[in-house]
């Protein structure tokens, strides 16, 4: 008796750690504490030991980890186009751990079991559509952004599309205090804003993100405009070229390290789309998969994409991040390691002027010059204006195609 139940001990022992990973599969409510900021964000989680899978969730899209292990209740994932991996420990049916690194830091996550929330019976005051965000402090000159909402009933999500992207997806409810709480993480640009509507039909704006927190008016556009308040950054005219009569210049090496310029023949006579960005970005994560399918579409008809890509030192040397960054959304135009990021970028490209979004993309016809330039891009987070920045480029890609090609130098 006393030997069977020795050995009914060991095997639960062994077959615990194996049924415990199988536990963790599922929806999992997460909170990272984000410089004293506590931002909400859903998780899941698939698999267990070396098949375990978590993601993040970007509205619809998912930011799935490459890799991981769960072993008795420790877990690690990586995900490599960040560079980043979520660590911890799972114990008594919450998740401890850390996320990073993230600016440089590590940030503690913690975690429990998803609870599915009752369908609320309130009434909420509706906030949808596009307005215009006042108080904006920016280091690029904005003086206001664009923030953009849809809702139903209770249930909320949007972003704030700066002059060099949006914030991701973020997504909420209508709170018993009376106002909007919308949070986001995917791996990137964590975000906690604060919406109170106000009597005389604006909105009071509290955000906590990436960089720092910020108190912000929004008004409807036409009423901003009544106003006289100042306006979005046009992304079309935020940044431009010293001459517009001269070729685009670049030469920088490829990842195996082989020199490629704007003169080489391979771009003779062809549209070229020159996307100045780096794998650190999220905004550049958001416009990656659009012109990985836009060069295939469109290469057989003259089309060709160069990423002239700025990173940290230590990605210039082994460039890890790009790597995985250009596998994960199919990647096959030329990429080019421009050098550093920050303030020395500039002088790397003389011929840029107020370039200072990331990702900026200058549009060159066949004649090597340049014909339009786009700072920044949205994501499916901004809606209509994400899908207005999508169609523009392709139509500019195609008008600039259409045109004779035996105008080329």
């Amino acid at each position: 008796m006393k030997l069977s139940l020795r050995l009914l001990t060991a095997s639960l022992v062994l077959l615990a750690p194996s049924a415990w990973a199988q536990s963790v599969a599922g929806m999992w409510d997460a909170t990272m504490d984000f410089n004293g900021t506590q931002i909400p964000f859903r998780f899941e989680l698939a698999g267990q030991g070396a098949t375990i899978k978590g993601w993040f969730f970007n509205g619809d899209d998912r930011e799935i980890s490459n890799a991981g292990s769960l072993e008795n209740g420790k877990l690690v994932l990586n995900y490599d186009s960040y560079l980043a991996k979520l660590t911890g420990t799972f114990k008594d049916g919450a998740f401890d751990g850390e996320y990073g690194p993230m600016l440089n830091h590590s940030y503690p996550v913690h975690m429990v079991r998803a609870v599915n929330k009752l369908a609320s019976t309130r009434q909420a005051p509706s906030i949808s559509g596009q307005w215009d965000l006042t108080g904006v402090k920016s280091g690029k000159g904005e003086k206001a952004w664009r923030l953009i909402l849809r809702q139903s009933g209770t249930d909320i999500s949007g972003a704030i599309l700066r002059v060099d992207g949006d914030t991701g997806t973020l997504s909420g409810r209508y709170e018993k205090d009376g106002q909007f709480v919308l949070s986001h993480f995917s791996g990137a640009r964590p975000a906690l804003m604060i919406i109170k509507p106000a009597a005389d039909g604006t909105l009071d704006i509290s955000l906590s993100a990436l960089h720092g927190f910020s108190d912000m008016k929004a008004y409807r556009p036409e009423e901003a405009i009544a106003k006289g308040l100042a306006q979005p950054t046009d992304p079309n005219l935020h940044t431009s070229v010293k001459d517009a009569t001269k070729p685009f210049a670049f030469s920088f090496p490829d990842l195996n390290g082989n020199i490629v310029s704007n003169t080489d023949a391979r771009f003779r006579g062809k549209v070229l789309v020159i996307n100045l960005t780096g794998s650190w970005c999220p905004n550049c994560h958001d416009e990656a998969p659009f012109l990985a399918a836009m060069y295939d579409k469109y290469r057989k008809q003259g089309l060709e994409v160069v990423a002239l890509n700025f990173e940290e030192a230590d990605q210039l040397k082994n460039p890890t991040r790009l790597r995985a960054f250009m596998k994960e959304y199919g990647i096959h135009y030329t990429v080019l390691l421009g050098g550093e990021n920050g303030d020395s970028a500039k002088a790397k490209l003389p011929q840029a002027v107020n370039w200072d979004a990331w990702p900026t993309t200058f549009f060159v016809g066949r004649d090597g010059l340049v014909r339009a330039v786009h700072a920044g891009f949205p994501s499916p987070g901004s809606g209509e204006l994400y899908r207005q920045a999508k169609d523009e480029f392709t139509s500019t890609v195609e008008k600039l195609l259409a045109e004779n090609q035996t105008s080329a130098k």
